[in-house]
Order: C-alpha cells, then structure tokens, then sequence
C-alpha cells in the first residue's frame, strides 16, 4: 500500500503515518545535477561488497558499500563494525547541502551501490545505541527509482510504501526508528544502478 502525502510546500511532503515524522523532497537536486552526482559518486567511493554470517554460513551482502566519517568514528550495523573513511569533495558537498536544509549537523554517511534488480536490503530500523534516542537520518537517493517499505512493529497490517526517485531525499526524525521498520526489496523487472546516501550523527 502507498503512502498519503500532504504537501507542505512546494518542494516538500509529510508522509502521513503514525509514531512517524518523515518529510519527502522530491526534487531536492534537479535532474542535471542529480546525473552528474550518480556519475560521480559511483566512480569517486570506495565500494566494497561486505559479506555476512547469517546461521553460521557466510553471505555476500547484496550490494556495495561504503562508510565516510569524521576521524575515530566507528559504527556497528548488521554485524559489522566499520571504520570511516575519509570524507571526499561531493560527499562533503551534499552534506552542507542537506545540513542547511534540515538545520542538523552529521559526522557520517552510509553509502549504498544498488547495482541491479538483484540488489536490496532488508527489514531493519537505524536504531543503534550510537545514533542517540532520536536520530536525523537523511537519506539521498541518484539513479534509478526503487520501491521503499515501511512496517509499524506493533501493528503487524501497518506496512506502506513509496517510490524513492532519482535526486530524492527522504528525512526521517523523531520516533521513526523506535516505532517503523524500512526496507528496499529486491524486483523481478530489470533495474539500473542506484546510488543512495545516508547521512547521520554518531555520538561516540
């Protein structure tokens, strides 16, 4: 089931949930830009493919990634433990870019390279102990659209979904992660490459 938007403005929409607060720009960086920021950060990041131990077997993560922070930032996710990399220039960029959007500072950013319509990630909340009580996670998303769920973890019929598209960015604050779920499936129809970043504060 999609998500009810109401529109604040005309660049920004408040996803109509409840225990949420999600805001969704839909055309945060214009489409020209947006082709030259895809180009640029699948060439310019580090991308590695992690890999997993799920019941004592070892799985490839479905997708690439990469973790920029501040130096001595460490972050532990999904069983792994990765230290920050130095940030790079467009990185940096649509971090200020974000930041005086949202009026929040981040010291991190968790890219994620969708290579295909095999690629995805599951159910999980950004939830850790070093995000805080409430964290501010802005996620940017280049290339091509994909599907995002959401699932309310007390009311088991709550699930919505909404189509993340190319220049995107999805805000999440407040309660979210105490209360929602997300995922990004993986599709049985052929997909190009997605670039998605998201931007957080990790406070130890």
């Amino acid at each position: 089931m999609s998500i009810d938007l109401f529109e604040n403005s005309d660049s920004v929409y408040q996803l109509d949930l409840p225990d949420a607060d999600i805001s969704y720009y839909p055309c945060f960086i214009d489409l020209d830009q947006a082709d030259h920021y895809l180009a640029e950060l699948i060439n310019d990041i580090n991308w590695q493919q992690e890999s997993i131990v799920v019941y004592g077997q070892q799985h490839k993560v479905p997708r690439l990634s990469a973790w920029y922070a501040e130096q001595g930032r460490s972050y532990q996710y999904s069983g792994l433990k990765k230290t920050g990399l130095p940030w790079i220039p467009v990185l940096l960029e649509l971090r200020k870019r974000i930041s005086q959007l949202c009026n929040a500072s981040f010291n991190s950013v968790l890219a994620n390279l969708y290579r295909d319509q095999n690629d995805g990630v599951g159910w999980h909340a950004d939830d850790e102990p070093e995000l805080g009580q409430q964290p501010v996670i802005a996620s940017l998303s280049f290339g091509q659209n994909r599907t995002f769920q959401l699932k309310h973890n007390q009311d088991k019929n709550l699930r919505r979904s909404i189509e993340l598209a190319h220049g995107s960015l999805l805000l999440m604050q407040g309660d979210t992660q105490h209360y929602w779920q997300h995922q990004v499936p993986k599709s049985k129809r052929s997909m190009s490459e997605r670039v998605n970043l998201t931007f957080r504060k990790v406070n130890y």
